[in-house]
């Protein structure tokens, strides 16, 4: 039943990507498709298929985005006007989100905040327990980032290098 009621939105948004007439639109509705898709993997405790399947999809959609926005030949007027236009209601939601994101987060989880530690526990830590207690996503996650880092960055470098060949081919 909660699984019903949480996929709603998402067959909502696949319902719309073919009923929105703007093209903008129906790039956008797969994005809210693919979020709340991963949420829901998320709930069933499929995190490493919940966090990898937003990060592929929504950066293909985001290229065809790109092709989409090359299609239009939008004035430069027209596009500051929009821009103050919007200016007042940007504010506000980038206050709440700044908002939520200093209250929400505590000191422990910024370590540039002077903090209370008891460091002689560090020394006694038993770290083949720790690695035991790691979830899949922890453990690929710390094994990726720290020894295949490079195959990261040499991809990203080259997604850098195409969407901005993209964007200069307008």
């Amino acid at each position: 039943m909660i699984l019903s009621v949480l996929s709603s939105p998402a067959l909502v948004s696949g319902l719309m990507v073919a009923r929105a007439k703007n093209p903008v639109h129906s790039v956008l509705f797969p994005i809210l498709v693919f979020r709340d898709t991963s949420s829901l993997l998320l709930l069933l405790g499929l995190d490493f298929s919940a966090m990898i399947f937003p990060v592929v999809h929504i950066g293909a959609i985001a290229v065809s985005f790109l092709f989409v926005v090359m299609m239009f030949h939008i004035q430069i007027a027209e596009i500051h006007e929009e821009v103050l236009r919007y200016l007042p209601v940007s504010g506000i939601i980038g206050l709440i989100f700044w908002w939520e994101m200093f209250f929400i987060l505590d000191n422990e989880t910024i370590p540039l905040l002077p903090t209370q530690r008891n460091t002689t526990s560090l020394r006694y830590t038993v770290y083949a327990v720790k690695v035991r207690s790691w979830t899949n996503l922890e453990t690929l996650g710390n094994l990726l980032y720290t020894y295949y880092s490079v195959w990261f960055l040499v991809p990203s470098t080259i997604f850098k290098a195409l969407s901005w060949g993209v964007s200069l081919l307008k």
